[in-house]
């Protein structure tokens, strides 16, 4: 059996990344600080700066990045006097200049969240997590993450019209279509790009941990076993722990002691801590 490898860096991943060999990362699933955002911890960086500091991450990233391999970008735009900022858009278009491919986008849905609002809006309740990969080829494992048919099945299936037993070609010209009894024996449908999760309550060593099955999810769909996931904002870990759980090999770069301590502890028996 293959000994699965925790790789712990302690630094700025602005430091660390050229340190990581070429195309040796099949997939890097992260959520950075957002601007201005975790002052107390991470320093925060104005949204006017934010594309201008985390580019040269991303041109790092790129380059340590399998051909096959996926970048998913947990992040989230800040609210300043009533209005969003633009920075997380204008972060996708030079990463498409970088020669990034921007893919999909998923969103993830804070089940749990608490009401609130504000003048103008409303509490948000999801989070972006967008999809990036180097070339149109990747490596995806769609069964990996399939769901159970569900309740609609029984009354959306049990009268199907004779539109519902041809291939229906969308009306709007595209060329697909669909043939709805194709699902009438199935047990298993493939997800939505919406993720149902709430959001991390046990963990309160750090400041925004997101839930375990965040990462799990998008791993089992992008990766195999003995495949590396890299995290370059580890904070307390839950991408890299995951992964090693689910037996992929991981690298994790932290820049505070403290959250590189913890990740340390819980990885010690298989980990090698890096500086």
């Amino acid at each position: 059996m293959m000994e699965i490898r925790a790789d712990l860096y302690l630094g700025d991943c602005r430091d660390v990344l050229p340190q990581i060999d070429n195309s040796s990362v099949d997939l890097i699933f992260t959520s950075p600080p957002y601007s201005d955002q975790r002052k107390n911890t991470y320093g925060g960086i104005h949204p006017n700066q934010y594309v201008e500091w985390f580019l040269p991450i991303t041109k790092e990233l790129l380059r340590v990045l399998k051909p096959t391999g996926t970048f998913v970008l947990n992040i989230k735009e800040k609210v300043t006097q009533g209005e969003r900022s633009t920075y997380v858009l204008e972060l996708i278009l030079e990463m498409r200049k970088q020669g990034w491919l921007w893919t999909e986008e998923f969103i993830w849905h804070k089940k749990n969240c608490y009401p609130g609002k504000w003048p103008n809006r409303f509490r948000d309740a999801w989070e972006r997590l967008l999809q990036f990969n180097k070339e149109k080829n990747f490596s995806m494992y769609q069964e990996e993450v399939m769901v159970p048919m569900g309740d609609w099945a029984k009354t959306r299936l049990r009268n199907l019209s004779e539109t519902d037993k041809i291939r229906d070609n969308s009306k709007v010209g595209s060329g697909f279509g669909k043939n709805i009894s194709n699902w009438l024996t199935r047990d298993m449908a493939y997800p939505t790009n919406v993720i149902h999760l709430a959001t991390e309550c046990n963990n309160k060593s750090h400041s925004a941990a997101f839930p375990e099955g965040l990462p799990e999810w998008f791993i089992r769909l992008f990766t195999k076993e003995y495949d590396t996931v890299l995290d370059p904002f580890m904070g307390s870990g839950t991408t890299n722990i995951v992964a090693h759980r689910m037996g992929r090999h991981t690298i994790g770069i932290e820049i505070l002691p403290e959250y590189f301590d913890m990740v340390y502890q819980e990885l010690k028996p298989l980990s090698t801590m890096l500086f």
